[in-house]
């Protein structure tokens, strides 16, 4: 074999993983938007509705742990073909729900397809790039990870305000059956590895952990932190997730291989990246929840003005994977958290006086700092995984990866929540009705009071309301505010790890091609 065809990338088997992977993240955003209309036609209520998000969270987290395994045992091709075909079915019943409860169980249906398919593609990735073009092959990959979030509350917006919001799960039925297609005519099967002693004592205490965990993640707000029922899912978590990690430790084919964080590259990879996740997933949910219930945005608005930062993404992320190839990890991916570091600060200061065209440039260099990190971070810890674990290392990054996201959303919502409490009681105490500003306002209702025949009373009144309402916006702008600056924190610290990271281009590194009797255990 020459050595151009060792270096040759497969783009066939990309373009099945990158549309596979986009269709499954983009499910991930693009509901949100379309939950108003759904509650409306279903006359559901707000926990029910919320469900429809819950259920898919936790069903991926629970689903991923497993991928690995059924990789292995039934063959790479085999696997991804069954999860896409699950998506495509559960899409497709999300369509024609009648329901909340028939459109939460297909959701379920959805996200067991999804869940098994967003690693399974990555090691199909792996098992197939040369060891010297994987940098470039991720980067291509990453973005439909990244444009996927962007695109999703732009397009579900204008399908729910201008067709239907069934059409943002029957979109995904025709491109899920041209890539079933493409998938069974291009996918090569991998070879199978034979599982003597199955690990059902792990499947069950992971499964319970994990739900516990994730669903005590999403309702924590809702019941309180302190609440029986939030306190007696973090025992069950805690209890399940401890007899899980005893028992992959000891037993001789586990379901997940945790003896990979003996790898020194794998293990400051996986922490820079969970630390990077919960600041950057702290952004994304916030920065809309800004555009929108705060500056009273339309999700389509909203999405326009994220459309830049994803495009920005998109274009860095094949850029660092040049970058990695040819020097490794360390260089690009500090550069990269510096810039999202230092413009998650800024987004600290984003107002309703704040012009949208700031706001977008902003956004736009934080996408490129993203761009540059994100895929080196994990792709720098995957390369030094041996082959025959390159599946169950890619669940095992996907499920950590998933689970702090889970926590960035739950801990910022806590954050903001008791932020605007304190900022509301700051602003409610300064409230001064014989300010200038407030005496102004007076001026200017007076003569719609006289018009409508109120008396003074009816002046106080209206302008105690109104600067009520300018007090309450206010403190839900400076609390998200205070979030970004504790997600930019985070960014810090996930960018003082990445000093530690080693550039692994530098130097061979075989693990990569280990024979199935090792392990790496080699930074």
């Amino acid at each position: 074999m020459t050595s151009s065809e060792r270096n040759r990338i497969d783009w066939s088997v990309l373009l099945v993983i990158i549309i596979g992977t986009f269709m499954a993240v983009l499910n991930g955003s693009i509901v949100n938007v379309a939950l108003p209309k759904i509650m409306s036609i279903f006359n559901a209520s707000p926990d029910s509705i919320q469900w429809v998000l819950t259920c898919y969270i936790m069903t991926l987290g629970v689903v991923m742990p497993v991928t690995g395994y059924l990789g292995d045992t039934f063959g790479y091709k085999r696997m991804y073909f069954t999860a896409l075909a699950l998506f495509v079915i559960g899409s497709a019943l999300c369509g024609i729900s009648w329901s909340v409860n028939s459109l939460i169980a297909a959701r379920i249906v959805q996200a067991i397809g999804g869940g098994i398919m967003q690693p399974l593609g990555m090691a199909f990735i792996y098992r197939v790039t040369p060891y010297s073009r994987i940098g470039l092959v991720l980067g291509i990959w990453g973005i439909a990870a990244m444009a996927a979030p962007a695109i999703g509350p732009t397009l579900g917006g204008y399908l729910v305000e201008y067709i239907n919001w069934r059409l943002i799960f029957y979109l995904n039925v025709p491109i899920g059956l041209v890539n079933l297609f493409l998938a069974g005519m291009l996918l090569k099967e991998s070879e199978l590895i034979k599982v003597e002693h199955f690990d059902f004592l792990g499947l069950v205490s992971s499964t319970v952990g994990l739900f516990s965990l994730l669903l005590g993640l999403s309702q924590g707000t809702k019941y309180g932190w302190t609440s029986p029922y939030i306190i007696l899912l973090g025992i069950i978590s805690f209890v399940s997730l401890t007899l899980f990690i005893c028992n992959e430790l000891s037993h001789p084919e586990p379901l997940l291989e945790l003896r990979l964080f003996k790898n020194y590259l794998f293990t400051i990879s996986t922490v820079i990246g969970s630390v990077l996740n919960i600041g950057m997933f702290g952004g994304m949910f916030l920065l809309p929840l800004l555009l929108q219930n705060v500056l009273g945005q339309t999700a389509m608005k909203t999405g326009l003005i994220l459309l830049p930062a994803a495009i920005g993404t998109a274009l860095m992320m094949p850029v660092s994977g040049r970058v990695f190839d040819k020097y490794g990890a360390r260089g690009v991916v500090v550069t990269g958290l510096a810039l999202v570091t230092v413009t998650t600060y800024m987004m600290s200061r984003f107002n309703d006086l704040t012009p949208f065209s700031v706001m977008t440039g902003w956004l736009v260099l934080r996408g490129t700092g993203m761009g540059l990190s994100m895929m080196p971070v994990t792709t720098a810890g995957m390369t030094t995984v041996p082959m025959h674990l390159v599946g169950k290392g890619s669940a095992l990054g996907n499920v950590i990866r998933q689970v702090s996201a889970s926590l960035g959303i739950a801990m910022f919502t806590t954050i903001m929540q008791h932020r605007q409490v304190f900022h509301y009681a700051s602003l409610a105490q300064s409230l001064n009705l014989d300010s200038d500003a407030a005496l102004a306002m007076q001026a200017n209702l007076s003569d719609l009071v006289v018009a409508s025949g109120l008396g003074p009373e009816k002046l106080q009144m209206l302008s105690v309301g109104i600067m009520g309402k300018q007090v309450a916006k206010a403190s839900m702008i400076n609390a998200i505010g205070d979030c970004f600056i504790v997600a930019s924190v985070f960014c810090l610290v996930a960018l003082i790890l990445s000093l530690g990271l080693r550039n692994t281009r530098k130097q061979a590194v075989p693990s990569i091609t280990q024979d199935a009797s090792s392990l790496a255990v080699e930074g």
